[in-house]
């Protein structure tokens, strides 16, 4: 897969990757900006400027901003991360204008009519209810909240009730106006697509877009930390957490394998020691999170109330072990061979395509070729594996439970039980 890259003079990059063998084409608008670049008393303010983008423009009413797409058989929405907001599509070929027009519409023509104001605000609300009401979603909030306290970076992507309802057009509008511009932006298609077609089709809506952004962005700085929540559920949620990597590193591959190995799928090391010898947990992986300016290294498990004291220390455990022990030649080659395909197989589905390519232009300013990652993957090897875990598993951890969590291991048994 080859991809064609064009940077329009106000600084907009489009990229595209022609697969003329499909007959649809993903489309979509990045932006290199969400929750950890907020304020805090705006915080939840990228998350609702997205919901509002579509609720009606100078052109459209909300209802034809839908309706249009899905008329051609089409489909479109939106997300809100930390440091990226997303509008994206998916359309047969001969409809991508159809895709662009409406996308680029949203984007710089909403006028967030009062009337869908009120009705989104309370949408919003809604949302945040419903993550507060599901545990193993909502720990990852208070888990990021206390690795990053007092932060961008640590508060909720949907902000609070409260703020969500005061949030205004005026607001809006200079959220939009500080924080989109086209130098943070990249515009993205995948499928059967021509890169000169497409590129005409954003500039002639987007070329005139401001160039610059004026928002300055917050301190990313782990801390870590204790926080037990206790709810009269049936189930544990814990997450342990540790100091990562940001992105722009050369340990980032070797990160991504101590992940994979110490709990990525089945055959990792936590999985089998905590579901398949001892059915302590029904769910439990590990992962790594990177930002532009920080990182951070977790793991999660959900179990019983009489099974949490057991859990916390089977953990610690394995993270001794391999911080002393390496890991074997074999889970080597395993991971960067789940690694590899994982990535492989990303490439097969448009819409990932479209988003991985738009990642990397706004994360490292270029598209990474396939070549370079699988070499950089090859290089790792077990003693850079074994570096990492030391580095990692020495910092403060983050230590979070949510629902029947009243026997637990407390923090400072869980710092003496990782020595």
């Amino acid at each position: 897969m080859q991809s064609q890259i064009t940077t329009l003079k106000n600084g907009l990059r489009i990229i595209t990757a022609d697969l003329p063998q499909l007959e649809s084409v993903s489309v979509g608008l990045w932006v290199n900006t969400g929750s950890a670049y907020e304020q805090e008393e705006n915080n939840g303010i990228s998350h609702f400027l997205e919901h509002m983008s579509f609720k009606g423009t100078t052109t459209r009413t909300a209802c034809q901003l839908s309706e249009e797409i899905e008329d051609a058989g089409g489909q479109s929405n939106a997300y809100t991360a930390r440091e990226f907001t997303a509008y994206y599509a998916k359309m047969l070929k001969n409809d991508i204008e159809l895709a662009v027009d409406v996308l680029t519409d949203s984007l710089k023509n909403s006028i967030f009519p009062e009337e869908e104001l009120q009705k989104e605000r309370e949408v919003v609300v809604q949302e945040i209810k419903q993550t507060i009401d599901a545990p193993d979603d909502i720990i990852f909030d208070y888990f990021q909240e206390t690795a990053f306290p007092n932060q961008a970076i640590g508060r909720s992507i949907l902000g609070t009730k409260e703020k969500v309802r005061s949030f205004n057009k005026e607001i809006l509008q200079n959220y939009l106006d500080a924080n989109y511009g086209a130098e943070n932006m990249v515009a993205c298609a995948v499928g059967n697509v021509n890169h000169q077609s497409f590129v005409k089709m954003i500039e002639d809506r987007l070329g005139d877009y401001k160039t610059h952004t004026s928002f300055t962005a917050d301190k990313q700085e782990y801390q870590g930390g204790f926080f037990a929540e206790t709810r009269a559920i049936e189930q544990a949620h814990v997450a342990l957490g540790f100091k990562g990597l940001p992105y722009k590193t050369e340990d980032y591959y070797p990160t991504m394998l101590l992940a994979s190995m110490l709990g990525g799928g089945m055959s990792s090391r936590l999985f089998q020691e905590i579901r398949e010898k001892r059915g302590l947990a029904y769910t439990v992986y590990s992962f790594a999170a990177s930002h532009t300016k920080s990182g951070m290294f977790g793991i999660y498990a959900g179990t019983g109330a009489k099974d949490l004291k057991s859990v916390v220390p089977v953990i610690a455990d394995e993270l001794r072990k391999i911080c002393n022990d390496k890991f074997t030649d074999k889970e080597l080659l395993r991971a960067k061979t789940q690694m590899k395909a994982s990535m492989l197989m990303v490439l097969e589905n448009p819409s990932s395509t479209a988003e991985m390519l738009a990642r990397q232009m706004l994360i490292y300013g270029r598209i990474i070729p396939v070549e370079e990652m699988v070499q950089r993957i090859e290089r790792v090897s077990l003693d850079d594996v074994q570096r990492l875990a030391r580095q990692i598993f020495s910092s403060q951890p983050t230590y979070a439970l949510l629902g029947a969590v009243d026997e637990r291991i407390e923090y400072d048994e869980l710092c003496r039980l990782l020595k």
